[in-house]
């Protein structure tokens, strides 16, 4: 469809049963018309040295980059490690961040799904990724930020949401970008 939005995913957990990976297959369950949702693996990409990014950027960081251009808007899902950002996820953004032609400018990120934790740390969370993502270039939303207390409560054993609060927050909140021009979304003029 040449009219569907395309957000990208990007999870900043690698563990199997991640809450943040399951609240980002809810998202694409919840997805409306005209919007698709595809989940990025950065669990492959290098850590960033300028000295690899010299000698020739790795493939697994040449397909992210890729992706995060392909996009019309991101749509991250992390939780709080150490009162900050998983190293995963700063990593991604760091070797995106460091190339030409920067996918990120101007491009929307949606509210961090802080989805597990106690309050007070997925709010630091969530304010400590704000902080790479707008030196990046990164259109980053403001306004209320989605966080669920108490995650284990909203899924079930296979990792399907099952909580309606939160399956209604997520289809607010993805129903935002279906509010964005196409060419407002990827930085470009009318």
């Amino acid at each position: 469809m040449a009219d569907e939005l395309k957000v990208l995913g990007v999870c900043g957990s690698l563990r199997k049963a991640s809450f943040s990976m399951a609240a980002l297959r809810a998202c694409k369950e919840l997805a409306p018309a005209g919007l698709s949702i595809s989940i990025a693996n950065i669990g492959d990409l290098p850590m960033y040295n300028q000295d690899v990014f010299d000698a020739g950027i790795p493939q697994p960081a040449k397909r992210f980059y890729d992706e995060v251009a392909a996009a019309d808007g991101v749509l991250i899902a992390t939780p709080e490690y150490n009162f900050s950002l998983p190293p995963l996820l700063k990593n991604a953004i760091d070797w995106v961040s460091k190339m030409p032609n920067q996918p990120f400018d101007n491009k929307p990120v949606r509210r961090l799904l802080g989805v597990a934790g106690p309050a007070r740390r997925r709010a630091r969370s969530v304010r400590r990724a704000q902080d790479p993502r707008s030196s990046s270039g990164a259109s980053c939303c403001r306004g209320r930020k989605s966080s669920s207390a108490r995650a284990q409560t909203k899924f079930d054993t296979d990792g399907k949401l099952t909580d309606e609060a939160t399956k209604k927050f997520l289809t607010d909140l993805l129903a935002g970008f279906k509010t964005l021009d196409r060419a407002d979304a990827r930085g470009k003029p009318k």
